[in-house]
């Protein structure tokens, strides 16, 4: 059992490093560099540049995501990690949060159609009803299903990470590749696919700073004294998230 956590942890950050360094490399240094290319240059880079790319941070997704569960089974439910009494038994709230965990694209995709929340138009307001169901979220994971601090931080990531790789193959990837095809045949991309994965790919560079957090749980152990604190490390991710996109606008070529 130690070699398989050893194995499936090292995959896991190789994994990692080569989707989230994508992500990263496409909100702040492709977008803003791509602004500066006129349509003839598009027409040449972007079908050489993206698909190689793209190649790399969806699969790079994939076995991050699958290494990742794989990980979750044995070191957190076949390893006893699960929850701060270790004699405590199975219940009702511990299937139901996992069940969320996994079933949380669905749940972001309601949040997305929702005409309250209107993230494309509001982004604060969204941002408030993410903040609002992770609350409640973590409230179930730790006075109810009596999950332990390091299980109720994995079990956020999971979901954040489930979201994520759920927008790179049925949100991002799709997108992409209409907007590829359609600037190798010289032909402006449709508005709206360009805005769906642009904000999605965005969503995900914000999910991707907390969902390492919760990925050092066992390092993490002076912050289980309350949920609470990482809805505020959450919060703040974000705000770091968002300077680190002015500074990324800020950046300029020789």
């Amino acid at each position: 059992m130690d070699i398989l956590q050893s194995l499936f942890r090292w995959f896991h950050i190789v994994a990692g490093i080569i989707w989230i360094g994508h992500l990263y490399f496409f909100n702040w240094v492709n977008g803003p560099f791509a602004a500066t290319l006129d349509a003839e240059t598009k027409k040449k880079v972007v079908p050489e540049l993206m698909p190689r790319a793209l190649f790399w941070f969806r699969w790079g997704a994939a076995w991050t995501w699958a290494t990742g569960v794989l990980l979750l089974m044995v070191v957190f439910y076949h390893g006893g990690l699960l929850f701060d009494d270790p004699s405590h038994s199975w219940n009702k709230g511990a299937l139901l949060c996992i069940a969320l965990t996994f079933l949380s694209p669905f749940i972001y995709e309601g949040f997305q159609k929702c005409p309250k929340t209107k993230p494309a138009q509001n982004p604060k307001s969204a941002a408030i009803w993410g903040i609002g169901f992770i609350v409640v979220f973590l409230f179930l994971m730790n006075k109810w299903a009596g999950f332990s601090y390091r299980a109720y931080n994995i079990h956020v990531g999971a979901a954040f990470g489930t979201i994520m790789a759920f927008n790179v193959w049925f949100r991002i990837w799709p997108s992409q590749q209409k907007i590829i095809t359609a600037i190798k045949n010289g032909e402006k991309p449709e508005a709206d696919v360009v805005a769906l994965a642009g904000m999605r790919s965005k969503h995900n560079t914000y999910l991707s700073v907390p969902l390492i957090w919760t990925m050092i749980n066992a390092h993490t152990t002076w912050a289980s004294s309350s949920w609470l604190i990482l809805v505020g490390l959450i919060v703040f991710a974000w705000i770091g998230t968002q300077h680190l996109y002015k500074k990324a606008g800020k950046v300029k070529g020789f």
